[in-house]
């Protein structure tokens, strides 16, 4: 499975990337605790087992707590409010001390160390579940689950119309919305194309299911691809786990304030 290099790499490039792009508003100290998220935040519950084996005490308990903290979800649920509040803490110290620049002159509040949290954890287990176990992961398992390895997947008439026009209509309207037009701004533009995006993807996604899950015998819903699998793999690996570290940036009016350290 990914080690601690992989997962820095990984987050680190994205939180570095995402800071050139918003020009600070995701700062470095957003790119620490993403990161710090994402390298030991989930590996907790497996420190805990290790130790405990190497202390020869409490095994039970370190692999109850392996079992329960190494989970996306658990572990924010379990450790979210601990960890936002003593990452804020150390935030503040952080600026205060001139050990790590904020750029915009603010620490990081509770609120957006608690979206990082779970970025982080997300983030994780993407490379975890891809990489882990030979590829025998239970995610990865029900993502190929999703495709035709039933010999040679037939070609299916409905299927070819179908995803047909609903590809055709994302490509369309996505131009359409994006044609030269000087009433819309960018924002509005960006906005109507994803929520285009959105829609599309639930179309497809229950396209692909009634196929996989609602026909008796099942057939495969586009030739032999597991696109069921590879879209909500993708937006709660992903997407999510980036659109949180994009709600957790600094509001554009920080920008030029200095000295202030919300709680």
């Amino acid at each position: 499975m990914p080690g601690p290099g992989a997962h820095l790499m990984y987050t680190l490039t994205i939180g570095s990337a995402l800071l050139h792009l918003t020009s600070g508003r995701f700062s470095p100290h957003h790119c620490l605790v993403y990161a710090l998220n994402s390298f030991l935040g989930p590996d907790l519950g497996s420190f805990a087992e290790w130790l405990t084996s190497v202390l020869g005490v409490g095994r039970s308990v370190g692999s109850g707590l392996m079992d329960l903290v190494h989970d996306p979800v658990w572990y924010t649920v379990l450790l979210g409010f601990p960890l936002c509040v003593f990452y804020s803490w150390v935030s503040q110290k952080a600026l205060r001390s001139g050990v790590l620049d904020s750029l915009a002159g603010v620490s990081l509040s509770r609120k957006q160390c608690l979206l990082l949290v779970s970025a982080g954890s997300l983030s994780h287990f993407f490379l975890d579940h891809l990489f882990e176990e030979n590829g025998n992961s239970k995610t990865y398992k029900w993502v190929l689950s999703t495709g035709w390895w039933k010999g040679t997947a037939p070609i299916d008439p409905d299927s070819v119309i179908v995803i047909g026009l609903l590809c055709a209509s994302l490509l369309a309207g996505f131009i359409y919305i994006n044609r030269v037009k000087k009433e819309k701004t960018l924002k509005s533009k960006s906005n109507q194309s994803l929520f285009l995006i959105f829609v599309i993807a639930i179309l497809y996604c229950m396209w692909c299911a009634s196929q996989i899950y609602l026909r008796n015998p099942p057939r495969p819903a586009i030739g032999e691809e597991a696109d069921l699998g590879v879209i909500i793999f993708l937006i709660f690996y992903f997407f999510l786990p980036h659109g949180l570290c994009i709600l957790s940036m600094n509001q554009k009016d920080h920008a030029d304030v200095s000295g202030q350290l919300p709680l």
